[in-house]
């Protein structure tokens, strides 16, 4: 029997202390952050769990920054590591924000979690709900890590079962450029022993 996923995820809480320094995304966030330049604005992190690593950071910077994840035990750890952010418990699905809010909007380790039927629509959301020029960055599984082109169904992370969704990357590509992002970035990265694809977009 596979678990849900915000059950799951609720269960990470518990022994987040204990993994939370697995994941070095320094390098990341440097690269993201200075193509937005210098002035402050407005996240979104979609799949925020504790508020790290980038929604602390970019608190850390005197940002604005609202986060949604679907786990009230992860909204939990963020009061503790990022208290300054504004929480919503959601289905990153179901939230819905006024247009232009956002200068930009990250989606890390969280998006492939999301059935891959679902991308199109959800990219179409955050083309609105971004301001103009805004920037994107997310984390996209592909067979680096599934060892299939489109995938759809389970794998074990953390002793658990986890559900993953993605398309073959060229797919992806063709979707986000038809919505009108420009693709400014897709680099295939290692980290913490896993492999994905970090794309970043720009309205």
């Amino acid at each position: 029997m596979n678990i849900p996923l915000q059950k799951i995820y609720d269960g990470f809480a518990q022994t987040y202390e204990k993994n939370r320094e697995l994941f070095d995304m320094t390098e990341v966030f440097n690269s993201f952050y200075e193509g937005l330049g210098s002035k402050k604005g407005k996240l979104l992190d979609l799949g925020c769990g504790a508020g790290e690593p980038f929604p602390r950071l970019f608190i850390d910077r005197g940002w604005n920054v609202t986060g949604v994840d679907f786990s009230g035990k992860m909204l939990e750890l963020a009061t503790k590591y990022a208290p300054e952010m504004k929480t919503i418990q959601a289905d990153m699905l179901e939230v819905e924000f006024e247009p232009n809010q956002f200068d930009a909007i990250t989606a890390i380790y969280s998006l492939f979690h999301v059935p891959s039927v679902n991308h199109g629509a959800l990219f179409e959301k955050f083309y609105q709900w971004l301001a103009p020029k805004g920037k994107s960055l997310f984390t996209y599984a592909t067979k680096e890590y599934t060892g299939q082109t489109e995938f759809d169904g389970y794998k074990e992370f953390m002793g658990q079962k986890l559900y993953y969704s993605h398309k073959n990357p060229e797919k992806l590509y063709d979707d986000l450029e038809e919505i009108g992002f420009n693709i400014e970035s897709k680099i295939y990265r290692e980290i913490g022993g896993e492999t994905f694809l970090w794309v970043k977009i720009s309205k």
